[in-house]
C-alpha cells in the first residue's frame, strides 16, 4: 500500500487524547502525509473540562469537530444513542476527507463508533492499545476485542496483548508491538515543572500529595454514587492529616452524571487540603506523578483509572486501584488493589506514603508497557505497509480446521 498520503486520527476523550498525542504529533510532521484529526465526543463538553483546549494548544493545523453528543437522556439508551449517532456523523468527515489509513484507539464507545464506520466505508483501519484485559465490568474489553476484529492493523503497548490478538485469529503480519505512546512524552520530560506545579496547586516542600479520578464502572453505575462516597470519606480523613488532595472530574461513561453532581456539591471550604478540577490536563498530571522522584515531595494515584495502571510504574509512583474497573489489567509492582471500603482505602492510602518495604517495591518497579519511541515505531510500520488494499481489506481468520479439530467441546 505505497499509495499512504491521508491519514486521519480520531479522538474523543482527553485520557485517550493524552495516549495519542506523540503519535498525531510525529504523524503531522511527516511531509510525506496529511493528517487530519476528528474530535468528537467529550473534547467538546463544557461539563467534562471541555479539553478541545489542549489539543488546539498543540497546534493542530488539519482538525475537524464532530459533536456526537446530541440532546440524549442519561436513562434513555444513552451509549447506544450516542454510537449511531457518532457512526453517521463521522462517516459524513470521513466521507469528505477520504483518508488511505484511519487510526483509533482503545476501547471506548466513541472509538468504537469511528471504528464501525471506517471498516464499513472500506477503510484501512488500525487499533491502538487492542488486546489487552480489563474484567472489571466496564464493557471495555467486549469493546475492545470486537474493534480488534473489526480493525485492519493492530498496534499493541505491551507483547501479552500481541499474543492474545494473534491467539484471536488474527494474520501476523497485521499485528505489530510498539509499546505505551505516552511513554515517549515522559522520557522526554514533557510535563509541568516543579516551579510550574508550585505555583499552581500551591504545593510546598516535603507535602504529601494524592491525585484522584473515579469512574463509574458501567455495568455497576447505579452503585456510582456510594462507591464515590466510600472514596471520598478516606481521602477526607487523610486530608485531615496533612495530605493534599488532587481531584480530577472522571470520563462522560454512563453514571458519571451522579458522579459529578456529588462533586459539584462538595465545596470543602473549610479544608484547604482538597481541591476539584474538571479537568488538569496530561502536562499537569504527569508533572504531579514526577515530583515523588525529587525526594522533596511524596506522591500517590488514587482511583481507578487505568492511568494508574499503566503510567505511574514510569514514575515509580505508588497507586491505590480501587475497585473492580481494572480487574485483570497487565500491572506492575506499585499497585495495591482495594475494594470500595472507605477504611481499606485509607490504610492503601496511609501504607503508600508509610511503608518503606513497598516505597522502595515501587522504586525497582518495573515498566510492562515498554521504553518509549512508539511514535517512530508507528511511522516505520506505516512505511512499510505495501499490501494492496485489496489485501487489507480481506481479513482472514488462522484459525483452520487442523486447529479447530485440537479443541475439545
Amino acid at each position: 500500500m505505497k499509495y499512504i498520503k491521508k491519514i486521519c486520527i480520531f479522538t474523543g476523550n482527553r485520557a485517550e487524547y493524552g495516549l495519542l498525542r506523540p503519535l498525531i504529533i510525529k504523524i503531522n510532521k511527516q511531509k510525506n502525509f496529511l493528517t487530519s484529526v476528528l474530535i468528537s465526543g467529550a473534547h467538546l463538553q463544557n461539563e467534562f473540562g471541555k479539553t478541545i483546549v489542549e489539543i488546539k494548544k498543540d497546534k493542530i493545523k488539519n482538525y475537524k469537530l464532530v459533536n456526537i453528543n446530541g440532546n440524549f437522556k442519561k436513562d434513555d439508551n444513552f451509549n447506544s444513542m450516542i454510537i449511531g449517532n457518532a457512526i453517521m456523523k463521522i462517516s459524513k468527515e470521513l466521507n469528505k476527507f477520504k483518508p488511505d489509513i484511519f487510526v483509533v484507539y482503545a476501547d471506548r464507545f466513541e472509538g468504537f463508533a469511528a471504528m464501525i464506520a471506517s471498516t464499513q466505508m472500506n477503510i484501512p483501519t488500525i487499533h491502538v492499545e487492542g488486546g489487552d484485559i480489563t474484567e472489571g465490568g466496564a464493557l471495555d474489553d467486549n469493546v475492545r476485542h470486537a474493534m480488534t476484529k473489526l480493525a485492519h492493523f493492530h498496534l499493541t503497548t505491551n507483547h501479552e496483548a500481541t499474543k492474545r490478538i494473534i491467539a484471536m485469529g488474527e494474520e501476523k503480519w497485521r499485528v505489530k508491538t510498539i509499546g505505551y505512546p505516552t511513554v515517549d512524552l515522559i522520557k522526554q520530560k514533557n510535563y509541568a515543572t516543579e516551579s510550574e506545579l508550585k505555583k499552581k496547586f500551591n504545593f510546598k516542600y516535603d507535602d504529601k500529595i494524592v491525585i484522584f479520578t473515579q469512574h463509574s464502572v458501567t455495568t455497576e453505575y447505579e452503585d456510582s454514587l456510594n462507591q464515590l462516597k466510600k472514596s471520598l470519606k478516606a481521602l477526607e480523613k487523610v486530608s485531615k492529616e496533612g495530605i493534599k488532595i488532587i481531584i480530577t472530574y472522571p470520563n462522560n461513561d454512563i453514571g458519571s452524571d451522579l458522579i459529578l453532581k456529588s462533586l459539584k456539591n462538595k465545596k470543602y471550604k473549610n479544608n484547604n487540603n482538597i481541591s476539584i478540577y474538571k479537568s488538569i490536563g496530561r502536562y499537569f498530571y504527569h508533572g504531579i506523578l514526577a515530583l515523588g522522584k525529587n525526594n522533596k515531595f511524596k506522591v500517590c494515584c488514587v482511583g481507578n483509572s487505568s492511568s494508574g495502571i499503566k503510567e505511574t510504574p514510569i514514575f515509580n509512583c505508588p497507586t491505590v486501584n480501587i475497585g473492580s474497573r481494572q480487574l485483570g489489567r497487565l500491572r506492575s509492582e506499585n499497585i495495591i488493589d482495594v475494594d470500595y471500603n472507605d477504611k481499606k482505602i485509607y490504610l492503601a492510602i496511609r501504607k503508600a506514603f508509610d511503608d518503606k518495604k513497598f516505597i522502595n517495591q515501587c522504586l525497582k518497579c518495573s515498566n510492562p508497557y515498554g521504553i518509549g519511541n512508539s511514535a517512530a515505531k508507528m511511522i516505520n510500520f506505516l512505511n512499510k505497509i505495501h499490501y494492496s488494499k485489496s489485501k487489507i481489506l480481506k481479513k482472514k481468520m488462522t484459525l483452520n480446521s487442523k486447529k479447530l479439530n485440537k479443541i475439545n467441546i
